[in-house]
């Protein structure tokens, strides 16, 4: 599986053993953890994180399927994306993205989010896609909205993380108001 997904300016294939030092390189920024509960202090935390927590393939229920966001023009490994496929709840899928800090706030995220959508939406058919994100992380609520995801929770303290509790704001989309041509 090269490509699993491609628009103009990126592709998305799944990430793989030999990533990891790019990804350490962008996940151990403070500047990109700040808002994640995962953030790697060593190559090893990442390289075991690619061959243990993430299904070799899509859609298998309770698995994490993670995609590299590499540009079309040189290859260059720009984030990930994840796709959690619930277990129990086997119509809905959950999403995160990260991008590396050079490459914020220059469409790539939207990028992203429209071929994963489409891809969620039409060719595995499922019904809905959630998404949870800190509340500081601003940057991320209105990618979220642009997406047209709307927020349906705010939960106070709900996650409890490095010693303390930290809030989640929950954001969803339905696949009948998935429409890429409004965006």
């Amino acid at each position: 599986m090269k490509h699993l997904m491609q628009s103009e300016r990126i592709y998305l294939r799944p990430l793989r053993k030999s990533d990891a030092q790019k990804v350490f390189e962008y996940r151990a920024d403070p500047s990109i953890y700040q808002f994640q509960t995962w953030h790697p202090a060593t190559l090893a935390e990442v390289e075991e994180f690619i061959s243990t927590q993430i299904a070799e393939e899509p859609n298998l229920p309770g698995t994490w399927f993670q995609l590299a966001i590499c540009k079309s023009d040189n290859d260059a490994l720009i984030g990930d994306c994840g796709l959690h496929f619930l277990a129990g709840e086997q119509e809905q899928v959950e999403i995160g993205i990260t991008i590396r800090r050079e490459y914020q706030g220059h469409g790539y995220g939207r990028e992203t989010l429209e071929s994963v959508f489409s891809y969620v939406f039409d060719d595995l058919n499922k019904h809905r896609i959630v998404a949870s994100v800190d509340p500081g992380n601003t940057s991320s609520i209105r990618l979220l909205e642009r997406m047209k995801m709307r927020q349906e929770g705010y939960f106070k303290e709900s996650i409890w993380h490095d010693g303390r509790w930290l809030d989640d704001v929950f954001f969803a989309i339905l696949a009948h108001e998935w429409k890429p041509e409004q965006l």
